[in-house]
């Protein structure tokens, strides 16, 4: 009996230490993320319609953006907003293709709407902040030429700043185009932009809303975000050392002018789904090597070592792919193997943990529908997804390991947006192993030429 229930001890505190990191880090903040999201769509029942439109100025960074520009330019043509209170200035960063003659042809053709041009070949960073002084509205709106606006986003990001004198700053929601996935025929590339705009929607509409609430949003979106002009003059601008300059101007308004980080959830910008999961790759290790770079710039700005409770700790617990607890999880089941722990255990185990991914998921699906209803034809399209709520533990979990890479990879590599693909560093790999090998085989064959010498030496010694 005694072992029976010892045998029941081991097995109850086996199950627990894979269990208790994702229920306290995701289930939990899921589950009451629900009644925290429900009050915020109370409080902003409240918003007045707008007696007046206050100027606006939209800096959208061009460069080689022939494909994309007339669309996106199309959506702030015929955004709810009035378009003479908007200014677009288009900031040229070098483009090679025909980007200008695109924005001339629309010029033409829509001359009511202001738009000016300014060439800038000093890098996406300084040409924002070029546009950024010659920018005369009350609030500066930053977008991508690859996307679009939805219809209200600019009505209602402006509505938001007007009903609250508070919001310095916000971040708008980013999804991937519905339309764009609808024409994509190839089944398994549309099962895997489905997913990725399942994970978008979870990731603004319910993640970033419930960060917003906790004062813990890591990045204004460089897709689409917005500021009062007297907050961002205020700032440093955008870095120029960087390729996360998002972030990096985030830090600066959070932690050095002391400002909460928004988010417009019904101020939606569509951007084009993943091509691939090569462009996946490239893409999240961007992202996380970006992340670190700014938190290592910040660090040495603010000249003190972060916190338990500063901003790596949160960057590694927090982050939306949870690295460092998964770490944990799979370096750990990992050993359990290797020491010869019983094979069901660990298959039962990463089992239980995608299962309970899966419960976290629907929570947030949940947030995600009550969130949308300001949009049917959204809702709609999103509530359909139910069943990508099985596929989403997938993607986080590529994800997971996409951003490792990046990790790995930020350790020797330099600040740079050209980051190798993933058949670019097998090819790199197997250069390594290569000369490795043929280091190990020259070697070998020194050691035999050794033996040989000196067994011939012996025999002419005889």
């Amino acid at each position: 009996m005694r072992s029976l229930m010892n045998t029941l001890g081991n097995e109850i505190v086996f199950w627990m230490a894979w269990v208790i990191i994702p229920l306290i880090m995701e289930i939990i903040p899921a589950f009451f993320g629900i009644f925290l999201l429900f009050f915020k769509r109370i409080r902003h029942r409240k918003e007045k319609e707008l007696v007046y439109f206050p100027e606006i100025t939209l800096i959208i960074p061009v460069y080689n953006s022939a494909d994309t520009l007339e669309g996106c330019l199309e959506s702030v043509y015929h955004s709810t907003y009035p378009n003479s209170a908007i200014t677009v200035m288009l900031v040229d960063n070098g483009s090679k293709d025909n980007s200008f003659s695109v924005y001339q042809e629309y010029q033409e053709r829509h001359p009511d709407m202001n738009t000016k041009w300014m060439n800038a070949k000093q890098g996406k960073s300084r040409a924002l902040n070029m546009a950024l002084f010659h920018s005369d509205g009350k609030y500066i709106i930053h977008i991508d030429s690859d996307g679009r606006l939805h219809e209200d986003a600019l009505m209602n990001m402006v509505r938001r700043f007007e009903s609250d004198e508070k919001i310095s700053c916000m971040t708008g929601s980013i999804l991937t185009d519905p339309e764009a996935i609808q024409k994509e025929t190839g089944f398994w590339k549309r099962i895997l932009q489905k997913t990725e705009f399942f994970e978008y929607a979870q990731a603004f509409l319910a993640g970033r809303n419930y960060e917003a609430e906790i004062n813990s949003i890591f990045t204004l979106s460089g897709a689409f975000s917005a500021f009062r002009k007297s907050t961002i003059l205020k700032t440093q601008l955008y870095n120029t050392e960087t390729v996360c300059e998002d972030t990096h101007v985030t830090f600066q308004i959070r932690y050095n002018l002391k400002k909460k980080i928004d988010i417009c959830e019904n101020a939606v910008f569509f951007v084009e789904p993943i091509e691939s999961l090569g462009k996946l790759y490239v893409q999240r290790q961007r992202w996380q090597r970006g992340e670190l770079e700014v938190i290592h710039m910040f660090r040495k700005q603010r000249k003190r070592k972060f916190s338990s409770s500063g901003i790596m700790s949160k960057m590694l617990i927090f982050d939306h792919t949870f690295a460092f607890p998964r770490m944990i999880w799979y370096m750990a089941l990992l050993c359990l193997s290797l020491i010869g722990y019983p094979f069901r255990y660990v298959a039962i185990s990463f089992i239980l943990i995608y299962i309970l991914y899966v419960i976290s998921a629907f929570f947030y699906y949940i947030n995600v529908c009550l969130f949308l209803k300001w949009d049917k034809e959204l809702q709609r399209f999103y509530r359909k997804k139910v069943g990508y709520v099985l596929l989403l533990p997938m993607l986080n979990f590529l994800a997971y390991w996409f951003r490792l890479a990046g990790i790995i990879n930020s350790i020797k590599g330099t600040s740079s947006w050209r980051t190798k693909g993933f058949d670019e560093e097998v090819a790199v790999a197997r250069e390594i192993i290569k000369q490795d090998f043929s280091g190990v085989a020259r070697g070998i064959q020194k050691v035999k030429e050794m033996i040989y010498k000196d067994e011939k030496n012996e025999k002419e010694n005889k």
